[in-house]
């Protein structure tokens, strides 16, 4: 019998066995957040295999602080700056079977990590979380930032077809063989929505998780809504003159609201 390791997903106290062979590789952006790693680091399911911590040229003790937090982590630091960049490198880096994209501020809570590979494990490709899905939910999200989500998701239903409960949301995971056709390209905070779209738009088995956002903990957002928004917005249109070009357009997958429960059955 294959041997597993049992990871406790605390929503409906149900669990999930994990493979030890499966290797998950976590990737954190961090841009000074000593003070909230302390929220997240010790959260992260042990059965990990690695966690990536991408340093941005932090001028506190993010560094120092991840290493004492986690024995064994493994530092990159970027080559450019802005979320996108960060991840680029922190992807290039992994060396586990999925990808787990985690922030550093505390709002994305860790214990969800199994719901994303347990969608993984039941056949997804690309698994995003959704703040819109019964069981999701966020503390954090202004009416503009919503409103613009939404929008965002609208444009993309007209454009590929595909409707997304949550299409700016920073909670991701992805099979590391999908990293080529993905092909992540941009260096700010739209990399979310550039992955989410070209992940549909590529024809990728996408499915959907609840999760809920916290508040940043310590510390300010370096997101700034009106110049993301309209880097979302050319991020969007760019995929959508990709998709009309012959020889790279695919039929898109529609999004799955996916009941992990049901398809561990």
């Amino acid at each position: 019998m294959r041997a597993t390791l049992e990871a406790d997903v605390s929503m409906g106290h149900r669990h999930i066995m994990i493979p030890k062979s499966l290797r998950v590789s976590v990737v954190i952006p961090a841009l000074n957040e000593a003070q909230n790693l302390p929220y997240v680091l010790p959260r992260i399911p042990a059965w990990v295999h690695e966690v990536i911590l991408v340093d941005g040229h932090s001028t506190d003790d993010t560094v120092e602080v991840a290493r004492d937090l986690w024995p064994g982590v493994c530092v990159v630091t970027q080559s450019g700056w802005g979320k996108g960049n960060a991840l680029q490198a922190g992807f290039l880096a992994a060396t586990g079977d999925f990808i787990v994209m985690l922030d550093a501020d505390g709002s994305l809570d860790p214990g969800e990590i199994p719901l994303y590979v347990g969608a993984l494990m039941a056949g997804a490709d690309f698994v995003k979380g959704s703040r819109f899905l019964q069981g999701g939910g966020s503390s954090d999200i202004t009416f503009i930032r919503s409103l613009g989500n939404r929008v965002f998701g609208l444009i993309v239903r007209l454009l590929f077809g595909g409707h997304f409960s949550d299409l700016c949301y920073g909670y991701n995971a992805f099979r590391a063989e999908a990293l080529d056709v993905l092909n992540p390209d941009c260096d700010g905070f739209e990399i979310e929505t550039l992955l989410n779209v070209r992940a549909l738009r590529l024809g990728l088995k996408v499915a959907e998780v609840p999760s809920f956002e916290h508040d940043r903990i310590h510390g300010t957002s370096h997101l700034q809504a009106i110049p993301d928004g309209w880097r979302i917005v050319k991020t969007i249109l760019s995929e959508w003159r990709s998709s009309l070009t012959p020889s790279v357009r695919s039929a898109p997958a529609e999004p799955t609201n996916f009941n992990l429960w049901e398809a561990r059955n």
